[in-house]
């Protein structure tokens, strides 16, 4: 499961290869649930996609309780609502529009999204149906309404009555400390939705506090800073970038434009770190301007932040679609997990009472749970500020001859007319090219055919070290559902060097992307050690030109010839 070199730095506690868990980073949190001191871990569950979504928490190694999810969750977190004894956290589950809060592991409250503001228009068309029954609507109405103009009438007399709404979804969710920043301090929702916009709801009556607005539905989020202070949320958006929204802005305060779309986002201190589709990792300042890039051996999967309070310690924990889990401390590359499958989902944190605790899911629904050891140093790899040590040594440049002097004093006083005369050989050259291409096409010289009746592609192998080779001739039709007929395959050689059998033969039906190999032996018949050139022509029946041709270049014989 692990590689050597990271074998000293975490205990294998746990792995499940079949324990069922289909989820994401966003659907995963650890949490005091008890109030006792030992956190649990808390999945979201997708199930099949479809049905058997369930909310499930493990302790220790095995599964503690389960509840069932009406929809798919989108994002999990856990806070705390109030300042009540025992201080037990609630978890927040976010599924289509709504959000179940659950006490205890028990349903506690339903939040539901705020309608959207529905179209004037739309609104009208649907008043008129409801209100004057006996007149159908036109033909554009229905069919902006319904596909199938069949099914129209029975679909606006079924709707007509009921009053029209407009809902959206929640993409991603995270928490905000309200008004203080202490661990055990109470949070606020933080939620993104399909609209566009980005709500902050009060945990304890679950009323809207304040909603912004973003240019793209938001994919991810990470949340910072207290509400009654200053707060900071970075958005990943569907559009490719990232904003930074701040308190009392209701549009993005900062823009990062990306060159690909974003598939991770963690904030790390001041600075904020993007796993990107394009297998790179980048780091960011708060204000967007571009620190650092490190390239990936594959696409990420998912990402979060190892946080280790007690040792002033943070990384970034990168999965990878190798079945890798990279730590990286800003851009360098500290530490490699190794994984029997891989990694959809990563977690870091205090896990019953260790604090050190790596829980990952993986794509087979596999659980891994390691503990890092107390022992475990990681350090950075070039952690010295400045430049590399390699740009302090001077290079072995020679000393300037007097040829070269006399080439540049040349090259400046002649540039013009050296650059022409350039010019003009490149243009020849060109010239020179594009005619002996048309000749080949026109004489069928070249390897592929150039008809679009028989079109067709042939390489050869010579296979032997002689005086008898092996030559194998793969014709392939490349058309694309018809075939070719009719073909001949004929040898041109040298008579006094080579021999063959059969120097001519007819070539079967060729079906569209099969490769059809045709073997025949030549001989050689020279002992001294010289080699020469086969042609092979691909001939239509009743034409003399050929379709195509190939130059085989012969090896030397190493065997002698016998008499």
């Amino acid at each position: 499961m692990t590689s050597v070199s990271e074998t000293s730095k975490w205990l294998d506690a746990h792995y499940d290869p079949v324990a069922n868990l289909y989820t994401f980073s966003s659907c995963i949190a650890l949490a005091d649930l008890h109030g006792d001191g030992e956190n649990k871990l808390v999945v979201g569950d997708l199930g099949t996609g479809s049905c058997n979504m369930k909310l499930k928490v493990y302790r220790g190694t095995g599964l503690m309780s389960e509840n069932t999810l009406l929809d798919l969750p989108t994002g999990l977190v856990s806070f705390l609502m109030d300042q009540h004894e025992p201080r037990t956290p609630a978890i927040a589950v976010a599924s289509g529009p709504f959000i179940y809060v659950y006490k205890n592991l028990r349903p506690y409250f339903k939040f539901t999204l705020p309608p959207l503001e529905v179209n004037a228009l739309e609104q009208d068309v649907w008043n008129q149906a409801r209100e004057v029954t006996d007149v159908p609507l036109s033909v554009r109405s229905l069919r902006f309404l319904m596909l199938d103009p069949q099914d129209t009438e029975a679909f606006v007399n079924l709707h007509k009555a009921q009053p029209i709404r407009r809902q959206t979804v929640i993409t991603c969710i995270g928490t905000l400390k309200k008004n203080m920043a202490d661990e055990d301090a109470v949070s606020c929702l933080v939620i993104g939705t399909e609209s566009k916009d980005v709500y902050i709801l009060d945990p304890e009556a679950f009323t809207i506090l304040s909603k912004m607005s973003l240019p793209s539905p938001p994919t991810q989020m990470d949340v910072t800073g207290q509400f009654d202070v200053e707060f900071r949320i970075t958005v990943a958006c569907r559009n490719g970038n990232i904003y930074i929204l701040r308190r009392d802005s209701p549009k993005p305060k900062y823009c990062i434009e990306l060159s690909s779309h974003p598939v991770g986002l963690v904030r790390m201190g001041k600075s904020v770190v993007v796993g990107c589709a394009q297998e790179t990792l980048q780091g960011f300042t708060q204000k967007g301007k571009k620190l650092w890039t490190a390239c990936l051996p594959a696409p990420v999967t998912t990402m979060g932040v190892m946080d280790l309070p007690t040792r002033g310690f943070q990384a970034v924990l990168v999965g990878l679609a190798n079945c890798e889990v990279h730590l990286y401390r800003d851009k360098n590359l500290i530490s490699t997990i190794k994984t029997p499958d891989v990694v959809t989902s990563i977690c870091f944190g205090r896990y019953g009472r260790e604090d050190g605790t790596l829980i990952m899911t993986t794509k087979g629904g596999g659980l891994i749970v390691k503990i890092l050891k107390r022992t475990a140093v990681f350090d950075d790899r070039d952690s010295a500020p400045g430049p590399p040590l390699a740009q302090s040594i001077r290079l072995n440049i020679p000393k300037k001859t007097k040829l070269y002097v006399d080439q540049t004093m040349r090259e400046r006083e002649n540039a013009v007319a050296m650059h022409r005369a350039f010019q003009m050989d490149l243009s020849r050259l060109r010239l020179a090219a594009a005619r002996a291409y048309v000749k080949a096409l026109e004489s069928s010289l070249t390897p592929m055919s150039s008809s679009l009746s028989e079109p067709l592609k042939m390489n050869a192998v010579v296979q032997g070290l002689g005086p008898s080779f092996k030559l194998t001739l793969n014709i392939q039709n490349t058309a694309a559902c018809r075939p070719v007929m009719n073909l001949a395959i004929s040898f041109l050689y040298d008579e006094s060097l080579y021999s063959m059998k059969t120097a001519f033969f007819k070539i079967p039906l060729l079906v569209p992307g099969l490769n059809y190999p045709i073997d025949t032996f030549v001989e050689c018949l020279s002992d001294k050690g010289i080699s020469d050139i086969i042609k092979v022509f691909v001939l239509r029946e009743g034409k003399s030109a050929p379709l195509l041709t190939a130059h085989i270049n012969m090896p030397v014989s190493e065997g002698l010839v016998l008499n």
